[in-house]
């Protein structure tokens, strides 16, 4: 199962030469470096840990520094944790460079980062209660309603205000339409959790993890001269 982590870019559109338009998320995933290995014998368990983008040794506490020595690099700005097989650790080195040709077109894969945060929201917004009557004396415009019974003061699950976003979410299933290795880049059809610049994770998908999906001839929209601008 190959994983990397990754920033999301935003969306697009790309055209495939059939006419078919594919919306896309980009996401830039630069190198990423395995900075420790946790196996059944040290640790109770089989992990390996990722960190990509650099952090200047400025802002970076001495554990943090003290913590990548093994592998050889600076501290990382994401840093996070993924289960692993047993069987699967041999293929594992600290300081291991992960790449984005690590998947290919046609892959099928599991994508997690943190939705974005609304604040505090009442029902209307947060579940998608409708409002009370607007007319005068009402009271009731934008009121959660009845509580319920009195005797267990509220039930546990009621759709009340409070919290909204900042959960952490899982797209499966989705497909990788390109990879364009010179820029770092993976871009996945559909859309994916979280804000332009937050960090995701990419993973191989649990429930396609065989499957492939089916090749796609993609139109290069780039310009290559002035010439093919001007229109007569």
């Amino acid at each position: 199962m190959n994983r990397i982590l990754g920033r999301k870019i935003g969306m697009t559109q790309i055209f495939a030469s059939d006419g078919e338009l594919i919306p896309v998320t980009v996401v830039q995933a630069e190198k990423n470096i395995i900075t420790q290995i946790k196996t059944d014998e040290t640790d109770g368990y089989n992990a390996i840990q990722l960190g990509v983008e650099d952090k200047r040794e400025k802002v970076s506490n001495k554990p943090e520094i003290g913590h990548v020595k093994k592998a050889n690099t600076n501290p990382k700005r994401f840093v996070k944790e993924l289960r692993i097989e047993s069987s699967d650790v041999a293929n594992y080195q600290v300081g291991q460079v992960v790449a984005v040709d690590t998947f290919e077109a046609g892959d099928f894969v599991d994508i997690q980062g943190v939705t974005k945060g609304k604040g505090f929201q009442g029902v209307i917004k947060r579940h998608g209660h409708s409002r009370g009557p607007m007319s005068h004396g009402s009271r009731h415009h934008r009121r959660p309603g009845s509580l319920g019974a009195v005797a267990p003061s509220v039930f546990k699950g009621k759709k009340l205000p409070g919290q909204m976003g900042a959960n952490t979410v899982t797209v499966q299933n989705l497909e990788v339409i390109m990879i364009n290795t010179e820029e770092n880049l993976i871009l996945v059809k559909g859309n994916i959790p979280g804000p332009k610049k937050s960090f995701v994770t990419i993973t191989t998908s649990l429930k396609k993890q065989e499957q492939k999906a089916k090749t796609r001839n993609l139109v290069d929209l780039e310009v290559n001269s002035a010439e093919d601008t001007v229109v007569e």
